[in-house]
């Protein structure tokens, strides 16, 4: 069902892309998840195994200089108002002010657990005092509300054999249990049955947790390891439970100057 190619139909969305999600590892061989955002054609296929970024991560985000040499990435482009989505993984090397994708497989996800957002207009997003991070080894107070009240985050994972690869979760506010202020825990519905994630994690526990304040272009930004408890459906709807140990935290003010505004729950959240 997928394989290196970017077929015209997956240039076309890749080309009008706003938002992609990439994971990737740090020299420490930790996982993280991070933001790109910009104008549609930001994303370029530039031939049917490559695809340009017009963009970096952001200024203290762990995976800013991490693309000075080429390392695994996954990608996850997402279109939140037509509730869209595609993968592509492969090595990704940095090209002056832009990240560039050499794809080794290429995959379009179906809308499961999207939930419906609108951008907002232009002169909104204009609005951009640049970002500010800040790190810990812990989550502060703020940080564990922010993830109790989202209904999406993202997963990056990585094998040494098989590369990265970058994963979205949804759910209503609070299907993400912050269980104190190293760990957290939430269900996994059912999905594509690909395990590409599950996979990962099978062959490396560590993976990369991104959650994004929509309405004020903020990133929070967690590494640790995750143990899946196959037995555990004790979750409306769900098909296993997934423990995380929380590494390190960084979170980024003003990550992007993109906006959402939340528009609906996606039909296929319990």
């Amino acid at each position: 069902m997928f394989g290196p190619h970017i077929p015209a139909p997956h240039a076309e969305f890749l080309s009008g892309s706003r938002m992609v999600v990439l994971g990737s590892v740090d020299d420490e061989g930790a996982v993280w998840a991070t933001l790109l955002t910009g104008p549609s054609g930001f994303a370029l296929p530039l031939d049917e195994t490559t695809l340009a970024l017009a963009a970096l991560p952001a200024d203290g985000d762990p995976l800013r200089y991490a693309f000075e040499a080429a390392r695994p990435g996954g990608l996850l482009a997402l279109d939140p108002l037509r509730a869209r989505r595609l993968r592509a993984n492969g090595p990704v090397h940095r090209e002056g002010h832009r990240l560039v994708m050499r794809t080794e497989q290429v995959l379009r996800n179906c809308a499961k657990y999207v939930q419906q957002r609108r951008p907002l207009p232009d002169g909104v997003r204009r609005a951009h005092s640049g970002p500010v991070a800040s790190g810990s080894t812990r989550l502060t107070a703020r940080q564990q509300r922010w993830i109790g009240e989202a209904d999406t985050f993202f997963v990056a994972s990585h094998s040494p054999e098989h590369g990265a690869d970058a994963s979205h979760r949804g759910g209503r506010p609070g299907f993400v249990t912050v269980t104190g202020e190293r760990s957290l825990r939430w269900p996994d519905y059912r999905g594509n049955s690909f395990y590409m994630t599950f996979g990962n994690l099978e062959l490396d526990p560590r993976c990369g947790l991104l959650f994004v304040d929509w309405e004020k272009g903020h990133t929070l930004q967690v590494t640790g390891e995750c143990h899946v408890d196959w037995d555990d459906r004790s979750a409306p709807g769900s098909e296993r439970t997934v423990h995380f140990t929380v590494r390190r935290v960084v979170q980024v003010e003003n990550a992007t100057w993109l906006r959402w505004r939340f528009l609906a729950y996606s039909s296929s959240v319990p």
